[in-house]
């Protein structure tokens, strides 16, 4: 996941005052609290244990799985119903799941270049983001002092040689925008190597589960395995396939 095109669907739920200092030193998640939130998030499905990994291999959960961050102060969850156009659409039961100080969320998927962001402050929201380079589904709220140099045509969008670009489109990459949201808050990003101050999300790790239907459950239950090296990331995919088509809405 650590190249261009990483696919992330997480929510964050913060009270620690120095968040990122807890992620860059937290080397053991903590199974028992992260069950009884998975227990809590899907208490009609049965969650069984799978195994332990970096949150940069499974920020961008399959839609029967589940990854759970437990911190001192920081709780992440990586779930692929996440992905909303419209941030703001989330149900109060995940923005108000821990009544946290701070809560934010970070959603991007490379096959249509679209990315997305939000905060909630004690459960009121301040800020929503969600786009596609050429496609603006959610923009409410000020926008943040980190917000700048995107929208200053700082970080512009790169295209092919012979492709003009959309007269619609952003001065800038959604995906990186989101990108650099998880970086202002959280102290890392999911693609390219660390820059700065930032440290390596291949550190931090979460706990996975799958969920399955009332009955459907196997009948061994798979136990954590230690974490599996990082698989190469994907290839690059070209700005000019998705220039080419409109990009499919992510899910309402």
């Amino acid at each position: 996941m650590r190249g261009v095109g990483a696919k992330a669907s997480t929510i964050w739920y913060i009270d620690a005052p120095d968040p990122i200092s807890v992620l860059r030193d937290s080397t053991t998640p903590n199974w028992d609290a992260s069950a009884a939130l998975v227990a809590r998030l899907f208490p009609d499905q049965v969650a069984v244990a799978t195994r332990h990994a970096p949150i940069s291999d499974f920020a961008g959960a399959s839609p029967n799985e589940v990854f759970v961050g437990c911190y001192p102060g920081v709780t992440v969850v990586c779930t692929a119903g996440l992905s909303l156009a419209k941030p703001s659409l989330l149900p109060e039961s995940w923005t108000g799941l821990l009544a946290s100080e701070h809560t934010y969320l970070v959603a991007t998927d490379p096959e249509t270049a679209w990315g997305a962001f939000a905060y909630w402050e004690r459960g009121v929201m301040g800020r929503s983001f969600s786009a596609t380079p050429i496609y603006i589904y959610e923009d409410s709220g000020l926008p943040l002092v980190w917000e700048r140099p995107f929208w200053a045509g700082e970080h512009p969008l790169v295209y092919p040689p012979g492709v003009l670009p959309d007269p619609q489109s952003l001065p800038f990459h959604p995906q990186e925008f989101a990108e650099a949201a998880n970086a202002e808050w959280l102290g890392f990003r999911y693609t390219g190597a660390p820059r700065g101050g930032e440290f390596d999300p291949d550190s931090l790790p979460v706990c996975g589960f799958t969920i399955y239907p009332p009955g459907q459950r196997p009948p061994e239950v798979v136990q954590p395995e230690p974490a599996q090296p990082a698989q190469p990331a994907p290839a690059e995919r070209s700005i000019k396939r998705w220039l080419r088509r409109k990009s499919p809405e992510p899910r309402s």
